[in-house]
């Protein structure tokens, strides 16, 4: 059941964002394509998809993808997030993101968790993330 409440005036913007540069995705091994869009503190859209290597662990997701954009671009902060990836099941960060993700938003962020025909589930980072370590720790 989806939370009216937790979803944003934002989130068609970041939905059509996510979803177009899920498109882009370079996924010749899994097939997987995985699209991450984000709100920043001035209500831009920095968005990026999973790129696949052969060394495998040299992957690098969606959402990492998008930080690396969202810190080119000089911004720090990441208001709201939406993440699609294929199939019908909803795409969650992997645990690597949410960590990630915590260095930028705040643990009441909400996440978006999408397939390509809409929303599936919003959860925040804390529920993402219980009991995090963050900058805040340091």
């Amino acid at each position: 059941m989806i939370n009216k409440d937790m979803i944003s005036k934002n989130f068609e913007k970041l939905f059509t964002a996510a979803k177009a540069v899920r498109e882009n995705a370079h996924v010749p091994y899994s097939q997987f394509k995985v699209g991450a869009a984000f709100l920043t503190e001035d209500n831009s859209i920095i968005a990026g998809c999973n790129v696949e290597n052969a060394a495998y662990p040299q992957s690098q997701c969606a959402e990492a993808s998008a930080i690396g954009n969202l810190v080119a671009n000089g911004f720090t902060k990441i208001k709201e997030v939406v993440v699609i990836g294929s199939g019908d099941l909803l795409c969650s960060p992997c645990g690597g993101c949410r960590q990630r993700l915590r260095e930028f938003a705040t643990l009441d962020v909400n996440i978006h968790m999408c397939n390509v025909n809409g929303h599936i589930k919003t959860s925040t980072l804390e529920e993402l993330l219980p009991d995090s370590f963050g900058p805040e720790n340091l």
